[in-house]
């Protein structure tokens, strides 16, 4: 079954209001193996709804439109698909009961134009709405199924999830169509998209069921798995065998899979090597620390995190020297290191990691660049520092910089980081 979203409103064209609908929607019907082929939006205007909607019908079997089922003279929606359809209004009765109740209940007079709410094309089935006075209507006409829904979420999801869902799943099981869709997704830090894409070549040219999708994403990739299958165990082995595959090439590339986030896949290491580290932060300002504390039972490894952002803090907390900085310059390999050595023994922890950087979007020269970044690390048996320009907005400097801190700890406890 193909379908397409319509969103229907002006606001909605003016940037005035996110469209989460036609997300929470996708959602919904990938559940039921329902492919969302098009997504479309278009302003309180019967006539480009009008073109919008009369496209739909002929491109897709489920045609669900979001908005526009309000009083008022510009919601069109409901007189617009019944044009379209050739269908007359017809006036429902329960719910024109159901809204006297609503207004009696708050002791509101009820304007006559809301009895609009309560007109549906003939053959409709009404979708009653508990949290709103504007119904869903479900509808099947000429082998399409059509679904109108309000537009507010509050309203919509419900009705999607307890009354439209089961629908289709019923009509689904009637054409013995319903198919179950499943996704996985890997995730990879330390490598970029288009490397990513080169060592798994091979198995991209020759997907076909569970398909792979590469997802770039802020200082990381993911890879997005979907399997098609008639029942949860062939779906599961599909997406765990084609999973087994990716790993095989991409190692330890791999940090983890769907929710997983890096300072997780760090914190579990941490946990199992029963390892305590402490931070010392310039540029990044402490997002280092915000990231590892965003997990419960961080203080179990994190000592300290100190944001030495002046170089009177890298004196006087730090234990820097001030010569060193006067002579390589608060960004340099030789203070990453004083700095991670300084707060590893003032803080008696096993792992010292530190952060120096020029983060922009002024500070920079031709020596040192905005982007310049020194991340170290000192452990009992190493010593590392490394140097990276990284580029970007000053957030996405120091959002790329505690990313690349993660992913040399992660290195570091798997014993594959080397000096």
């Amino acid at each position: 079954m193909r379908c397409e979203i319509i969103s229907v409103g002006t606001e909605l064209l003016m940037g005035q209001i996110i469209n989460t609908n036609a997300q929470d929607i996708a959602q919904e019907l990938f559940s039921l193996g329902i492919g969302v082929y098009y997504q479309t939006v278009v302003g309180d205007n019967a006539p480009r709804l009008s073109d919008v909607f009369t496209q739909a019908l002929k491109r897709a079997d489920l045609v669900i439109l979001t908005g526009g089922l309000g009083p008022t003279d510009d919601d069109l929606t409901r007189e617009t698909v019944a044009a379209v359809l050739g269908l007359p209004l017809k006036e429902n009765s329960y719910w024109v009961q159901k809204l006297r109740e609503i207004f009696a209940r708050f002791k509101r007079p009820m304007a006559q134009m809301n009895l609009r709410q309560a007109m549906v094309p003939q053959g409709g089935k009404i979708l009653p709405n508990e949290r709103g006075t504007a119904p869903g209507i479900y509808l099947e006409d000429g082998g399409k199924v059509i679904v109108l829904l309000p537009g507010p979420p509050r309203e919509l999801l419900p009705i999607l999830k307890e009354q439209v869902i089961p629908l289709l799943r019923e009509k689904l099981q009637e054409q013995k169509e319903i198919a179950l869709l499943r996704s996985k997704v890997l995730r990879i830090a330390g490598l970029g998209e288009s490397d990513m894409a080169e060592k798994i070549k091979p198995l991209l040219e020759k997907q076909d069921n569970p398909t792979i999708a590469p997802l770039a994403k802020r200082a990381e990739v993911h890879l997005r798995l979907t399997a098609r299958g008639g029942s949860e165990e062939e779906v599961e082995s599909l997406l765990t065998s084609k999973a087994e595959e990716i790993k095989d090439v991409l190692g330890e590339y791999i940090y983890g899979e769907d929710e997983d986030v890096l300072e997780l896949a760090v914190a579990r290491l941490l946990w199992e090597k029963g390892k305590t580290i402490a931070l010392a932060e310039s540029c990044s300002g402490g997002l280092l620390s915000h990231r590892l504390t965003n997990i419960s039972g961080s203080s179990r490894y994190l000592l300290a995190g100190l944001v030495t952002y002046s170089n009177e803090a890298k004196i006087n907390i730090l234990g820097v020297k001030q010569a060193v900085i006067e002579d390589k310059g608060a960004v340099s390999a030789e203070v990453a290191e004083a700095m991670a050595k300084g707060v590893r023994r003032l803080c008696h922890a096993d792992i010292g990691v530190s952060i120096t950087g020029v983060a922009g979007p002024g500070g920079g020269s031709s020596q040192k660049p905005v982007g310049l970044t020194y991340i170290a690390l000192e452990a009992e048996n190493l010593s590392s520092c490394r140097r990276y320009e990284f580029w970007g907005s000053r957030q996405d400097i120091k959002e790329r910089a505690a990313q690349t801190a993660l992913l040399l700890l992660r290195l570091h406890l798997m014993g594959k980081l080397k000096k």
